[in-house]
């Protein structure tokens, strides 16, 4: 009985495109067309969502940001890359960039930096 569970689980996963560790990819909770940062890590805490360029966060989510998506629309020609700045008015260093459907549910290099961020077609 057991087998036969674990098999079915094992063929569920393969059918879902669940990752190994059991997590769905595009688990972040962030609208179609926006790019969402939480203040937690694993996309918890306050969320802040916005679909265009912000030269200066504000209030919660400045020097507070954890975790990251970017659910751009992407096409031809699109700004659909989202280059986050440690400082306001988009200076000071490139603390982490996401292409289009990225997700970054924690990054040590990018964690508590933003400051602000800008649309672009790369990264």
């Amino acid at each position: 009985m057991k087998r036969t569970l674990l098999a079915a689980a094992a063929a569920l996963l393969a059918l879902t495109g669940a990752t190994a560790a059991g997590v769905p990819a595009g688990v972040a909770d962030c609208p179609a067309g926006e790019f969402c940062a939480w203040t937690e890590a694993d996309y918890g805490g306050q969320r802040v969502d916005w679909s265009g360029d912000d030269e200066s966060w504000e209030g919660s989510i400045a020097d507070a940001d954890s975790s990251w998506a970017n659910h751009a629309v992407s096409g031809p020609g699109i700004k659909d890359h989202v280059k986050v700045y440690e400082s306001a008015d988009l200076g000071g260093a490139m603390t982490i960039c996401l292409a289009p459907g990225q997700e970054v549910n924690y990054n040590t290099a990018a964690n508590d930096r933003g400051g602000s961020h800008t649309w672009a077609t790369s990264c």
